[in-house]
């Protein structure tokens, strides 16, 4: 399965849930179509497990094969499996380029790496899927320093998480350390996903 493309405040508002952090989506809250603001769904154990399920996938932007491995690798850590799978999904680069601020959504931040604008301790990285390990800098390359979008994301941050850092002066970013479960999105129940998985 392809990674979703289509239109994504359809999306959230069946989901009902802002999949682009703003909120926007949500001024009519309420699944999309003729009926939606009448509709009376009773959704089933399952419905609901896969609708969590869709909620974190849409949101950081991965299709189906990638965010199944990236679940059974979280299976392997030390500690909550849900925990720990979230905070794989934080720590991927496109996440990390969005939470600082260079770029107004997710899907603008993958692709500011897969154009090679970004860089990890100085070096190019184009791949939005790298996984940032605390302490390791992202930046801009000296070419993208003056980017029309990362200038007018940055003047539209409103919130900067506590596990990262940014320095305004150079442009750079870093993660200091892995972010706890109260920082991460907390509408998404993340034990539907593993009951989801486990089936």
């Amino acid at each position: 399965m392809a990674r979703y493309t289509g239109p994504r405040w359809k999306k959230s508002r069946r989901l009902g849930i802002s999949l682009s952090g703003t909120g926007k989506e949500m001024k009519r809250p309420y699944p999309p179509g003729e009926h939606g603001p009448n509709q009376r769904r009773k959704i089933s154990e399952y419905g609901l497990q896969l609708q969590e399920k869709q909620k974190l996938r849409y949101m950081y932007g991965l299709n189906e094969k990638q965010f199944r491995a990236l679940f059974n690798e979280a299976g392997k850590l030390k500690g909550v499996h849900g925990e720990n799978f979230m905070k794989l999904l934080e720590c991927r680069l496109d996440n990390l380029v969005y939470r600082l601020g260079l770029a107004r959504s997710r899907a603008q931040a993958r692709q500011l790496v897969v154009h090679g604008h970004i860089t990890i301790d100085g070096r190019k990285m184009d791949r939005p899927s790298y996984r940032v390990k605390p302490g390791e800098v992202i930046g801009l390359r000296e070419k993208s320093a003056n980017l029309g979008i990362v200038k007018e994301a940055l003047e539209e941050r409103s919130f900067l998480p506590e596990y990262v850092s940014f320095d305004e002066n150079k442009m750079q970013g870093t993660l200091t350390r892995l972010p706890e479960r109260d920082e991460l999105p907390a509408e998404v129940n993340e034990r539907l996903i593993v009951e989801y998985y486990s089936r």
